[in-house]
């Protein structure tokens, strides 16, 4: 009986195992040039870790199991919650700010959709112990600065930014019930993908008064800060004037680290998880046709809902399933082949064809000795396994995209090799001691 794998998930054969590690290796590299250091936790954690941060409805959306000794456990479906655990385990010991980042496999118990899996690689920035508006521009500059590096422009992405903080006030500043600001937060957070009049309708069942409902509508169409305030009719208060001061001071950072051109204000981007309280911000195909290439913001009580001191801290996360279809469908997908090969060895497969001088050993014997050589020096170096023809072992290191082929054969016998550049087809003969000490090690 086959056994198909489980659905949701996928088999990296070795060009799929390419492109993941091209991807990731690309997340790593930009990680650590500005500034991040690496982490990681366990697979599985205490279910409570999840509910503590989503609620309960989390459990429906992972993968939970009980140990033998009956405790409630799951695989991790982001790892958000194992970093505050970790780092309120050493809070004191932690210089700050916190700049790590992280690479985990995690899984989700969702309907797989496109650019949606159950199990996949997502790459997570946070800055943890600063509340200054640089760190989430650094947050949203080190997003970019990858995706600018895979070659995406302006014309492929876009930046859409907003502040859960200034939507509160802006809330609370017109009338909304605190209680009432998490079921509205979940409606907004769909607006973009509502049709107008289905959102518009929704709005009014939760928000009965026509004039606040019309408020909040036009401050979810504003699409420039500067004229949010005049747009919307605020209130004054200083938590309006704070948060729109640290809008506009992200906004200021950004354009100063020139990928401000990459980012544009949307109040319509809410993130529904309740724990975002300030900046927050989604990065997206221009065209619109795939879902959200990466997500994050703000999250200053995270650590404290964890039994942590109160900390400031912002990340993001970025998943690689519809970061890989955006690639592929850009032709940006430069994976280079870990098939190609510095050196072929090859050999003359006669068995009269003996080195008394090398102890008796036959060509393949050296051939195989000289590919270890190589191998050792940091060269990419195979041979065959079968002693077929020349002609053969020729094809075959041409497929694997060798630059250059040696070959074994009588002129051994005087320590000289012949040396066969794949590229051009030229071949010379050279002394073998020569050869190998050309080789840088």
């Amino acid at each position: 009986m086959k056994i198909p794998p489980v659905k949701g998930t996928r088999d990296f054969y070795p060009p799929d195992m390419a492109r993941r590690n091209w991807i990731i290796d690309g997340w790593k590299k930009v990680s650590i040039r500005n500034g991040f250091e690496e982490y990681d936790g366990p697979i599985f954690e205490y279910l409570s870790m999840y509910q503590i941060k989503s609620g309960q409805e989390i459990v429906e959306q992972l993968f939970s199991l009980q140990d033998r000794g009956g405790r409630e456990l799951a695989i991790r479906p982001e790892i958000t919650p194992t970093l505050a655990r970790m780092v309120n385990q050493q809070i004191n010991a932690l210089p700050r700010p916190i700049k790590w980042f992280s690479v985990p496999r995690l899984c989700r118990a969702e309907k797989p959709q496109k650019g949606r899996l159950r199990e996949f690689f997502q790459w997570n920035l946070d800055i943890i112990g600063m509340d200054n508006p640089l760190a989430d521009a650094e947050v949203i500059f080190t997003t970019v600065d990858y995706l600018r590096d895979v070659g995406l422009t302006e014309n492929d992405i876009k930046v859409t930014m907003s502040s859960r903080k200034l939507l509160a006030a802006f809330l609370r500043n017109i009338g909304i019930a605190d209680d009432a600001l998490g079921a509205l937060y979940m409606l907004l957070d769909k607006k973009a993908k509502l049709p107008l009049a289905t959102f518009t309708a929704l709005l009014n069942e939760q928000v009965s008064d026509a004039d606040t409902a019309g408020r909040i509508l036009a401050f979810m169409e504003t699409k420039n800060v500067s004229e949010l305030r005049k747009t919307v009719n605020f209130k004054q208060g200083d938590d309006v004037d704070e948060a729109l001061d640290d809008l506009t001071d992200v906004v200021d950072w950004l354009g100063k680290m020139d990928v401000g051109h990459y980012c544009v204000f949307d109040p319509s981007i809410v993130r529904g998880l309740a724990y975002y309280t300030g900046i927050v911000f989604e990065v997206h195909d221009v065209v619109g046709e795939l879902r959200a290439i990466c997500g994050g913001g703000r999250y200053d009580n995270l650590l404290r809902d964890f039994g942590g001191p109160s900390i400031p801290a912002t990340g993001m996360g970025m998943g690689d399933c519809v970061l890989e279809i955006l690639l592929s469908q850009k032709g940006l997908l430069n994976v280079p082949s870990h098939k190609q090969l510095d050196y072929f060895v090859a050999f003359v497969p006669d068995p009269a064809l003996v080195f008394e001088a090398e102890g008796g050993r036959t060509p393949e014997d050296e051939a195989v000795k000289l590919v270890a050589q190589l191998r050792s020096k940091g060269y990419r170096a195979d041979f065959t396994y079968e002693a077929s023809g020349l002609g053969k072992q020729l094809k075959r290191a041409a497929e694997r995209g060798a630059k250059v082929c040696i070959i074994i054969g009588e002129e051994f016998k005087e320590h000289k090799l012949a040396v066969k550049d794949m590229t051009t087809g030229d071949q010379d003969t050279v002394d073998k001691e020569q050869f190998l000490a050309s080789l840088s090690c």
